[in-house]
Parts: structure tokens; C-alpha cells; sequence
């Protein structure tokens, strides 16, 4: 699978990503008007959204459902704090996004085992593992050997626009 790096600040304490993030989210993974579903801490992704011209519920997703109109995007952080186990959730995820949409699992970098078992359970859940991002405070320049400072693994997966046996986008 492809590793995408981009060079955005890292989150503040207690918050899933920094505005930069919510920005490259919002505008690689979705078109003027679609639906996002907001499922990170910090209010970095409702700005991207507004400034975006896209849509969200006004609510907080986890206390009082997702809605019925089904979104392009759905972001959250990891672990999730809802009572379901990861594949449940995920199943959720894949109802709630319309075929082809994604959803953006925020991880902080570090622990390697964490996404290999976030992507079984998406898979699980029928969806297909797309893409990983890594996200560094500082973009690797031409001429030195790379040394990111990465702090967010973002994984992207997709609910498929055809039924094509779990197979990977």
C-alpha cells in the first residue's frame, strides 16, 4: 500500500490533529458540499469543514447518532470510545458512508501493532484498506538524509463502490 508523508504540526495535548491536518483531510478525501462525520476530539475539523464549504452534524456524533444521510467522510481518532468492539464500529462506519466514501483513522505514531489490528477489523467490517499517511512536523528536504518526526499515522479506508469480495481498493 502506498505511504503518503505530509509535513503538518502536530496536535496539541489532548486533541487528535492540528488545523493543518483537519485541512488536508477535508480537501484530499472530499468535493464542496459532501457530508463529514466528525468523530475527533478539538475543533480543528469542524474549521476545515466550514472553511471547505462542506457539511457536518452540528452534534456530537457520539452521543446522539450519526444521522441518516449518508457521508463521503467519517474521521476519528483511535481507540474509539463508544461501548462496540472495533468491528462493530467499523460496521457502523461502512452503513453510515455513501460506496466510495472513506473513512480517516487518526493514530498516534509509535506503536506498530495498532494499525495492523485497526485494518482486520476494518476489513471485517467489508471495508478496504486504502492508504497510510504519516503525518511530520518536519517535511524531508532534498539533499539530507530523512529524519521525520512523525507523530500521527492517519489510515485510510474506503467502503467500496462495488462489491468485489473484500478485496483491497
Amino acid at each position: 500500500m502506498p505511504i503518503t508523508v505530509w509535513p503538518v504540526p502536530a496536535p496539541q495535548p489532548g486533541e487528535t490533529m492540528s488545523n493543518a491536518m483537519g485541512v488536508r483531510l477535508v480537501h484530499n478525501l472530499t468535493h464542496p458540499s459532501d457530508l463529514i462525520i466528525d468523530l475527533a476530539v478539538g475543533p480543528q475539523l469542524a474549521r476545515a469543514v466550514i472553511a471547505a464549504h462542506r457539511r457536518s452534524p452540528l452534534h456530537t456524533p457520539r452521543r446522539l447518532g450519526w444521522g441518516r444521510e449518508p457521508a463521503t467522510l467519517i474521521i476519528t481518532d483511535w481507540p474509539v470510545d463508544d461501548a462496540a468492539s472495533p468491528v462493530e464500529f467499523f460496521g457502523r462506519c461502512h452503513a453510515s458512508l455513501v460506496p466510495g466514501g472513506c473513512i480517516a483513522v487518526l493514530l498516534p505514531h509509535g506503536d506498530v501493532i495498532t494499525p495492523v489490528d485497526v485494518i482486520i477489523a476494518a476489513k471485517r467490517a467489508g471495508l478496504a484498506y486504502l492508504q497510510h499517511i504519516v503525518a511530520a512536523d518536519r517535511p524531508p528536504r532534498r539533499g539530507q538524509q530523512a529524519q521525520l518526526d512523525i507523530h500521527t499515522d492517519v489510515l485510510i479506508l474506503t467502503r467500496s463502490a462495488t462489491n468485489t469480495g473484500g478485496a483491497d481498493g
